[in-house]
């Protein structure tokens, strides 16, 4: 079988979080402040390890559980936007966009390093994130890493990424 490919996916009811956000497009457009029940999947590929299979299931459940925790029940920010201005302190986060201003408590936020909390963009966050689980696997392989997010029911971005940063 050294032509096979494999695969493994994962994607459960519990790997959901709800979370608000805003993104801005098309220049100068700032949508309002919404929310959405995000689902996501992740998949590796890579050749099978010495146990025959190609990542441990419950790792990668695991691994992506505590991703999605992080992210539940919080307001999402970018850091990197170019319009979006994100200041925080320990007590409240202030975001800024042209003349509208938004003012959170600190511990309702999670801020991304990304330039728009698109689903897109939260899906990248997401599969950078698990490189590291990867990497710490024992005799993993594994050459792509893909994270799926849906934003609303049917519309779902996806993110491949290599393995290895």
């Amino acid at each position: 079988m050294s032509d096979a490919s494999f695969r493994v996916r994962v994607t459960k009811d519990h790997l959901v979080f709800s979370a608000a956000h805003f993104i801005t497009f098309n220049g100068n457009i700032c949508e309002r402040l919404h929310g959405h029940n995000w689902r996501t999947a992740v998949e590796l590929i890579g050749p099978l390890d010495e146990n025959r299979y190609v990542f441990d299931f419950i790792a990668l459940r695991d691994a992506m559980q505590k991703i999605v925790n992080e992210l539940d029940h919080r307001v999402l920010l970018p850091t990197q936007h170019l319009q979006i201005r994100v200041q925080s302190d320990e007590r409240e986060v202030t975001a800024t966009f042209e003349e509208r201003r938004w003012v959170f408590p600190r511990e309702d936020c999670v801020l991304l390093p990304v330039e728009n909390t698109t689903a897109e963009e939260i899906a990248a966050w997401i599969a950078t994130r698990l490189r590291s689980v990867v990497a710490a696997q024992p005799g993993a392989n594994i050459s792509t890493i893909q994270v799926e997010v849906e934003e609303n029911f049917g519309q779902w971005a996806i993110c491949e990424l290599p393995a290895d940063s």
